[in-house]
């Protein structure tokens, strides 16, 4: 089994560091710890290792599933490599993945089976369900989605996604939908999950919470698949962080407060982004979620140019070649307030220059 570098985590290893402005994060600002009890006794495994019980059950009754559906992972990360290793399980299986998106949604795939890739196309990034059909073999096993989409900021409407789980239901496949921006969605869309039974979510607290450093999210799908996830999971992680899930409980209980806060944040963040764009004409999909996908200015030729200049006013961004979009930086703006007006104004010399 071989796997691409991670070009995306790679320039962050390379800048993140020694930047003083990241507005390549693609979640919402962190939460301060001093909002929860941080004390979850003593730091043993979580037991059992696929996580609580009645936790479990509790973001199972939000996919209308039962808690043995419900694999508690590190972050939607392993949730999704766990998805992947699980379904596809031979070495023709073979996978169709909607792009851009995060490249281990098509890395992981890739390594253990065969992709074929169907593009979202700009400005709109909207998705063909013909190409979807069209991609389809006798040995697909699996669908994959980000919705809301990582990097575009594409929220493909409910008659799509339905779409796209009736394909795969025909073909004996499984819809692979990462929401993990689902709950950032004014009117968020039912989780892929709860479409039927050939339908898997996964999510976690880092991006629409705010609590990345937990490491906690979970996979949600049908349980003979999840039993298989969870043998793979005891041969990495074994058992999600007790203290994530310690926390992770009590931010579900106040869920309602901190989407709400963090809803507005985006709201206010989105539109300072918007006029900062109009000013330099420069040009996105206006987007759901935390990332915009935005056109390289004149002057430029490549994403990586732009942003290696950016990166000498102290400001790291995501260049779009990451994203088979060379043309295209990503920028996130769910970071502090007056970190997002430093970091644009400090991009704004550039561009004046």
């Amino acid at each position: 089994m071989q796997i691409d570098t991670f070009g995306l985590e790679r320039w962050f290893a390379e800048y993140e560091h020694e930047a003083e402005i990241m507005l390549a994060e693609s979640g919402v600002r962190s939460l301060s710890t001093d909002r929860f009890d941080t004390d979850p006794g003593e730091l043993g495994y979580v037991i059992p290792t696929n996580g609580d019980p009645a936790l479990r059950a509790r973001i199972a009754d939000r996919y209308d599933r039962e808690a043995d559906e419900v694999l508690c992972t590190c972050g939607t990360q392993e949730a999704n490599f766990l998805a992947a290793l699980s379904v596809l399980q031979e070495p023709d299986d073979h996978a169709i993945v909607v792009t851009p998106t995060y490249q281990a949604l098509h890395a992981v795939p890739d390594a253990v089976g065969e992709v074929t890739r169907v593009p979202l196309e700009p400005p709109t990034w909207k998705l063909d369900v013909d190409a979807v059909a069209d991609a389809i073999r006798p040995e697909t096993r699996l669908i994959v989605l980000n919705n809301p989409n990582n990097p575009t900021g594409r929220y493909h409407p409910l008659e799509t996604v339905e779409a796209l789980y009736d394909l795969a239901a025909d073909a004996d496949a499984y819809l692979l939908c990462d929401e993990v921006y689902r709950l950032l969605a004014e009117d968020p869309l039912p989780p892929v999950a709860s479409l039927g039974p050939r339908g898997l979510s996964t999510a976690s607290l880092s991006k629409s919470y705010g609590l990345a450093g937990l490491r906690f999210g979970w996979l949600v799908g049908d349980e003979d698949l999840l039993e298989t996830a969870w043998n793979w999971k005891d041969y990495t992680t074994i058992s999600p962080s007790i203290f994530g899930q310690h926390v992770a409980e009590q931010a579900l209980e106040r869920e309602d407060e901190i989407l709400a806060e963090n809803r507005e944040l985006v709201t206010d963040h989105r539109a300072r982004v918007r006029e900062f764009l109009e000013k330099h004409a420069l040009e996105w999909y206006d987007p759901v979620g935390v990332n915009g996908f935005v056109t390289v200015p004149e002057g430029f030729e490549t994403g990586k140019e732009f942003c290696r200049t950016v990166l000498e006013e102290g400001v790291v961004l995501a260049p779009g070649e990451f994203f088979g979009h060379p043309d295209r930086f990503r920028i996130g703006f769910g970071l502090p307030t007056a970190e997002l007006e430093d970091g644009l104004d400090r991009i704004g010399t550039v561009l004046e220059r």
